[in-house]
């Protein structure tokens, strides 16, 4: 059963939409029983009012911050049935103020860092269990082998294997919960934690407690795929499973706290029985003979998380391009499934990503250290772009203000907790992080750079001359439709270098002038057009208004508009060589880009300078300007043109003559 993104259905509540949610929404967040308690308790003794403080830490982050922020607060915050940082944006600079670019960069950035940083935490966790049976093993070919394994079926999709995500994480939560429970029933002292009393107590009397507020923030760290995948499931079904997910995730970890508490005093190197290698409260719960098969599940949990997190990642950068944050790169559709793309350039960049990971780190509790850093940065910018979305829609004030303080005062806590992990492998994560914003500044700051000082004239000025240009029959016909792609956002202006490349370059006589230009519009899915003829039979501007969700297949989208204006008798295409026309054979099709390179004959401010350099950097490793449309290479034409922004002074040179030169009249 396909799950609708659309919006009227946002809210609708169906059997296989929980069960494809639960495969998709709660990857992340469901595989933190398998590290955080682990990370929490870390090499020293165990001790009970540590153990306690951390439960009711937990408790009250998967509440305050999962369940009231997130799945109730923030998903009202849809575009269209849409979530995700970049659409809540996307909502929120309708407001016109400045400076909103920053927190959508930054969050975007931190979001894929953790797309790199989760695979490797979730799987070499899971597979750490094989270590109970052979403490010698050396796990980092086997995680790497796993990552590759999953990186290289993303060029076929997931709809095959889709199927089998939510079963799997229905077992896996089930797993979850029956393994938590049991240990329960033999001590209820455990549900102390429900109790804030406790998280207050650790985080302010025990000197353990800041520092282990770094690593509670463990479980929560997926709540932000909650928000930027509800327009694959729903926001009715995110918030109805959520109830389930939660329950099984607070039944495992006070599980979890049970069995610790038992061993109050010694240590997980101890409880694991090797000296080398520290037991995992998780697999210390299960039987002995169920660790073969808690083993299995937890890996394909592990996976099923890594998949949500890179399908995830394509989305993301797939809406950058869209919004001018990230360089053109080739996007191909494996499947039919809407909104299922791959995106070759960027799955092959996170796998290396992940095995720099693994290969730095070799375990997951030396990852731990690296993971929540950049994620708690997507979090404080989520929260800082829902204040101006409240504010957009009205909110009570004293409401926003309160829901402000509370949720900055929790994520700057929670920020300043992980600082401290920042010279045990936070620096990975911030690195990647800042190294994603600084292609997105860079490559964002040079479009506009460009837009502002591109030139454009009224077309009005240029109808005569097109028109008897269409008509010259003494110059050579370049193509019967000619068709160039403009920037243009006016429809009665076009560009400077567009009349300067059909005039002067080279006159080029055609039939029909088509001038096409693609608005990206704040609604995800939208796909309209409009056409405006200019002069009857010879110039004819197309309009676009496409989703930022929306791939601009130019080359499909064109041919369908042309083909809709020829049924209505509103064009006609067949060619108007005359042994052609009567043989009713169709004119050919020219598409013409202009390309622009950075000119020597500019006097730019250093910032400026640098900007556009490393633009033009970035620029040839990514997609030409036609492929980035969808345009088949067979009929484009590239050309070339300088970028005169700041043009220098005009030169002092003195004529130097003497009584032997001839005076040139």
């Amino acid at each position: 059963m396909t799950v609708s993104s659309s919006h009227k259905n946002i809210n609708q509540v169906t059997v296989g939409g929980l069960l494809v949610t639960l495969g998709i929404i709660y990857g992340d967040i469901g595989t933190s029983p398998l590290y955080t308690m682990k990370a929490i308790i870390g090499e020293v003794p165990i001790d009970k009012d540590v153990v306690l403080g951390a439960l009711s830490c937990i408790f009250w982050t998967l509440t305050l911050q999962t369940t009231l922020k997130y799945v109730i607060l923030t998903l009202q915050a849809d575009n269209k049935g849409e979530g995700g940082i970049f659409s809540l944006y996307t909502l929120v600079k309708r407001l016109k103020k400045k400076g909103l670019i920053v927190p959508a960069i930054i969050g975007g950035s931190a979001l894929l860092a953790d797309g790199i940083i989760t695979p490797p935490v979730s799987v070499s966790s899971a597979i750490e269990g094989l270590k109970i049976y052979e403490p010698g093993l050396n796990t980092v070919p086997i995680v790497i082998g796993i990552l590759f394994v999953l990186f290289a079926i993303q060029r076929f999709g997931t709809s095959l294997v889709g199927k089998f995500f939510g079963p799997m994480m229905l077992i896996w939560f089930g797993m979850l919960g029956v393994l938590g429970i049991i240990p329960m029933f033999h001590n209820i002292e455990v549900l102390k934690a429900l109790n804030p009393y406790y998280a207050i107590h650790l985080l302010s009397i025990h000197h353990d407690g800041f520092y282990v507020l770094g690593f509670v923030f463990l479980c929560t760290t997926g709540a932000e795929a909650l928000y930027s995948d509800m327009g694959h499931c729903g926001r009715g079904n995110i918030r109805m499973s959520w109830g389930f997910v939660k329950a099984m995730l607070v039944l495992n970890y006070f599980g979890q706290g049970v069995y610790l508490m038992e061993h109050s005093g010694k240590t997980l190197t101890t409880l694991s029985g090797n000296p080398d290698v520290p037991g995992n409260p998780f697999y210390l719960l299960m039987p002995q003979w169920f660790l073969p098969f808690g083993i299995a599940i937890a890996t394909a949990a592990a996976v099923i998380a890594s998949q949500a997190l890179i399908s995830g990642s394509f989305t993301l950068i797939s809406e950058a391009m869209r919004l001018n944050f990230w360089p053109k790169v080739s996007v191909k559709f494996p499947t039919e499934l809407k909104g299922q793309i791959y995106i070759p350039s960027i799955n092959w960049l996170l796998f290396w990503g992940c095995v720099f990971v693994v290969l730095h780190f070799k375990e997951s509790g030396a990852m731990e250290a690296a993971y929540g850093l950049a994620i708690v940065l997507c979090m404080i910018m989520t929260t800082t772009l829902l204040g101006y979305f409240m504010v957009m829609r009205r909110y009570n004030k004293i409401f926003i203000i309160a829901t402000m303080l509370v949720y900055f005062s929790i994520e700057f806590s929670f920020l300043a907790a992980n600082i401290s992990k920042f010279h045990e492998g936070g620096y990975i994560s911030l690195g990647i992080a800042g190294l994603l914003a600084f292609v997105m500044f860079v490559w964002y700051t040079a479009k506009k750079i460009r837009s502002e000082y591109t030139e454009f004239t009224k077309i009005d000025n240029y109808k005569n001359v097109l028109a008897e240009l269409s008509n010259d029959e003494s110059i050579p016909k370049y193509a019967t439709h000619l068709v160039y792609m403009t920037n243009a956002g006016m429809g009665d202006e076009i560009e400077s270098k567009i009349i300067y490349s059909i005039l002067q370059k080279r006159p080029k006589r055609a039939d029909i002038y088509w001038f096409v230009h693609v608005n990206v519009v704040d609604e995800p899915y939208r796909m309209d057009y409009k056409v405006r003829e200019i002069i009857k039979d010879d110039v004819i501007r197309v309009d676009f208004y496409l989703g930022f969700r929306v791939q601009p297949r130019i080359n499909l989208m064109f041919k369908q508009v042309v083909k809709d204006l020829v049924k209505k008798g509103e064009v006609d295409i067949t060619s108007r060589y005359e042994s052609l026309n009567r043989n009713n054979v169709i004119g050919d099709f020219k598409f013409v880009i202009i390309e622009k390179f950075l000119s020597y004959d500019n006097e730019l401010p250093w910032f400026e300078r640098i900007i556009l350099d490393i633009y033009f950097v970035l620029k040839k490793v990514s997609l030409s300007e036609g492929r980035a449309f969808g345009l088949d290479s067979s009929s484009v034409k590239v050309e070339k043109f300088p970028i005169v922004i700041h043009p220098p002074e005009d030169i002092s040179l003195c004529r130097i003559t003497d009584k032997t030169d001839k005076t040139i009249h």
